[in-house]
């Protein structure tokens, strides 16, 4: 990895586990002093390595039980409907990852409702209605086997 030696990738398996760690904790964790631990993490982070940190919500526990996997093909790939549906998928919370992809889909899409009901509101009411797709997949999430944000450093 450019720019990361050991000891900052030691630091950042320990910040993906736990982004709450006080320096000190860090610090001692990762076999350094606290300034030392300070100065990589801001380092990083004004290098752009750290995007943020954020709380991650365990979705049925915050009321959202229903998921999907949506893939999802324009109608017409000219710069002003890629820039409109661009601009949908950053103003709808409920899509909380998106992908420009290959293959017979434009887009892939993960999104989270209360419930199956609200899953189908969103796609026909919301995306369908914007008048730009041509067609959709969807794929119900069941059950989810493995979920992490932590990249493998």
């Amino acid at each position: 990895m450019p720019g990361l030696d050991e000891t900052d990738r030691r630091l950042l398996r320990l910040l993906q586990r736990d982004a709450t760690l006080s320096t000190q904790v860090l610090a001692e964790k990762a076999g350094l002093s606290a300034s030392p631990a300070w100065r990589r993490v801001k380092r990083m982070i004004e290098d752009g390595i750290i995007r943020r940190q954020v709380a991650l919500v365990d979705p049925p526990r915050a009321g959202l039980h229903a998921m999907a996997y949506l893939q999802v093909s324009l109608l017409e790939h000219t710069e002003e409907s890629l820039a409109r549906f661009d601009r949908f998928v950053q103003t709808e919370e409920q899509i909380v990852e998106c992908a420009a992809i290959t293959g017979t889909s434009d887009y892939q899409l993960k999104i989270v409702a209360a419930d199956p009901e609200g899953l189908e509101h969103f796609i026909m009411r919301r995306m369908l209605a914007l008048g730009i797709v041509r067609g959709t997949v969807t794929n119900f999430v069941l059950r989810q086997t493995k979920y992490t944000t932590a990249m493998p450093l």
